[in-house]
């Protein structure tokens, strides 16, 4: 059976799925992509490279000190029963005692430099790959925050963040771990064949038969054990799931008394985690025995060879000790191959995925902030016949709108869900662009606009609103940073939240919790329409911002806005909402249905029309008597 693999233009032909995981290993070309930050971190990868070999240099040493410590012994003893006991027989275990003694402080020296050159070795190599690290979370976290919207519809959060921590972990282990214990297994491996063959050509060949045995065991078993490990993964991501499910959900479960269910749901989620888990242990169970075995098949053929050639005058006993040295050295490279070429092919594959994210770029393109314009205090907008359709769904969201929003004047959006009013927001807000028409702001193409200069600009309050979880007072300072606590205050006081915040025990200092559970859903949408009014905006857009707020409050709002729009340079205002409350009191009021403008004219002109807006007004009046 042949398999072939496509490597880049490349197309292998190969013979064995064995040796097609060797071209992958050898060919990861995602890997070339972090070439730029070797690079850039050379002085510590070559400084890495120089503590590795000189670690190793003094690795070696203890098996010549064995070698000669053992060697001088011999030669004394031999000598001392040939001359007739010419040491005497006190003077001959001082001097062996003197030489074992000796010989332990160099080995112990040897050992103290070895580990201090380790040490130096993983400051400089380790730390390449926290700093490789570094910038590529950065990196990710930039390219993320350049993308449109459409990139957030087509991935999940989840991956997003799989991406920047678990695949950004595995690429450091491949520049750090991974590196470092590649360097280290090649000097290492160069080194002690080049001494061993230097000592003993034969006995070199016999001692080292069973390491590419165990090299190739190690490689197999290691590739058995990252797919388990990746099935462990997988249930432990879905374990998860399911909890943070099940705790999000609470009150549901709690309603619906489906306590005992989701137990055993979980138990059986935990028992195939276990199953997984049970059968990785068993791959470990055997793998080390085996390790070990093939270590001892070594030595016990180093012994039985060397012995052989002791006998005949060809080597001494301490070349015996030296070579089994050596070959306990070459165990741990040898092991680490399967390891170190695992951990590569993962990191191939984590940063495949990074690649995926960062080839990708945004289709809204902003000119530069030398080149772009930037607004003054007060614009005018123009929607000039825009028509949106959304390419995951192909739906037709919006067609052939044209509106103008005066400066200083209040324009509102109503409708129903589905009928465009959010996408009209996105498009102003240029998170997306249309695609036949055009919007103008001072008679100018947005997309000419510098994007900081044209969002600074807008204060957008969304109608799913998003607390980070911070104090009250930075949750509204997000939206102008260092404001002052008068700012904040009087951003909250016109928001109609201010009293609210006071009643808190910690007032503006207090903690809102992930996504603001601490607050009701009025107080989360008044907050927002804080943060947003704290920048003073040119433009001010509402998008059914106020759904969760009593009519006294949100009276109170537009009063708010209403004094706002009296003042000089005044913003303008798009409300968007399915409320007539909302709406009514607008200069303008916009009716769309299906994604196009049924109606258009003040509360009064649309009542007298009595066409769908006359309707809405209606049916909300009969369900306000009714409630």
């Amino acid at each position: 059976m042949v398999t072939v693999i496509s490597i880049g233009e490349v197309i292998f032909p190969t013979k064995s799925t064995y040796v097609a995981r060797i071209l992958n290993f050898v060919l990861l070309k995602n890997l070339q992509s972090l070439n730029p930050f070797l690079f850039r971190y050379r002085h510590l990868l070559l400084g890495g490279l120089g503590f590795v070999i000189i670690s190793n240099v003094f690795t070696l040493y203890p098996a010549q000190i064995f070698r000669l410590t053992l060697d001088l012994l011999e030669s004394l003893l031999y000598l001392n029963r040939i001359e007739e006991n010419w040491l005497g027989s006190t003077t001959l275990p001082q001097i062996i005692s003197m030489t074992a003694l000796l010989s332990g402080v160099l080995v112990l020296l040897a050992a103290l430099l070895r580990g201090l050159f380790l040490f130096f070795t993983r400051q400089t190599l380790i730390n390449m790959s926290r700093h490789i690290e570094y910038e590529q979370k950065n990196q990710l976290y930039h390219h993320y925050q350049q993308m449109s919207r459409s990139f957030f519809r087509k991935y999940s959060t989840g991956d997003m963040m799989s991406r920047i921590s678990e695949d950004v972990g595995k690429v450091r282990m491949y520049t750090g771990p991974g590196i470092m214990y590649t360097i280290n297994t090649i000097t290492l491996f160069i080194m002690v064949i080049t001494t061993m063959l230097m000592v003993n050509v034969e006995l070199t060949l016999y001692s080292i038969i069973p390491l590419p045995i165990l090299c190739y065991a190690i490689y197999k078993v290691e590739s058995v054990v990252t797919q388990k490990s990746k099935h462990i993964q997988e249930k432990i991501a879905d374990l998860t799931a399911f909890t943070q499910e099940s705790y999000s959900g609470i009150r549901s479960i709690k309603s619906f008394v489906r306590e005992e269910s989701l137990t055993d749901l979980f138990t059986k989620e935990s028992n195939s985690l276990k199953e997984k888990a049970m059968e990785l242990v068993k791959v470990n169970a055997l793998f080390f025995p085996s390790i070990i075995f093939l270590i001892g098949l070594s030595t016990l053929i180093t012994v039985w060879i060397g012995s052989e050639q002791v006998i005949k005058g060809t080597l001494t006993t301490g070349n015996i000790a030296e070579f089994v040295i050596y070959v306990n050295l070459l165990t741990w490279p040898v092991a680490s191959l399967g390891w170190v070429s695992t951990m590569i092919q993962q990191a191939g594959a984590s940063q495949a995925r990074i690649l995926e994210f960062l080839e990708q770029n945004s289709e809204l393109k902003f000119p530069e902030p030398a080149t772009g314009l930037t607004l003054p205090p007060n614009f005018y907008v123009k929607l000039d016949r825009v028509s949106v359709r959304y390419p995951e769904t192909g739906i037709l969201a919006l067609k052939d709108i044209s509106f103008e929003i005066p400066p200083g004047k209040t324009i509102a959006l109503l409708g129903k869900t589905g009928s465009g009013k959010s996408t009209i927001a996105s498009l102003i807000l240029r998170l997306m662009d249309p695609d036949e028409g055009e919007i103008l702001l001072d008679a100018k193409p947005l997309k000419q606009y510098e994007k900081t200069a044209l969002r600074n600009a807008i204060g957008y309050v969304p109608q799913d609103v998003l607390l980070f979880s911070e104090t009250i007072g930075e949750n509204i300072a997000f939206g102008k940073p260092g404001a002052t606590s008068e700012e904040i205050k009087a951003a909250a006081d016109f928001a109609a939240v201010l009293s609210n915040i006071l009643d808190f025990p910690d007032g503006f200092n207090t903690i809102v919790g992930e996504k603001g559970v601490t607050l009701s859903g009025g107080q989360k949408q008044r907050v927002s329409l804080a943060r947003a009014i704290i920048k003073k905006p040119s433009l001010l857009i509402l998008d059914d911002s106020l759904s969760a707020v009593d009519t006294k409050t949100e009276d109170e709002i537009h009063s708010n806005i209403l004094a706002l729009q009296q003042q000089t340079n005044p913003p303008s205002v798009l409300l968007i909402s399915h409320r007539i409350s909302t709406v009514r009191h607008a200069d303008k009021i916009i009716v769309l249905s299906n994604g196009k403008i049924s109606e258009s004219g003040t509360h009064a002109e649309l009542l007298e029309m009595k066409g769908d807006y006359w309707n809405v007004n209606n049916m909300q009046s009969i369900e306000q008597e009714v409630w």
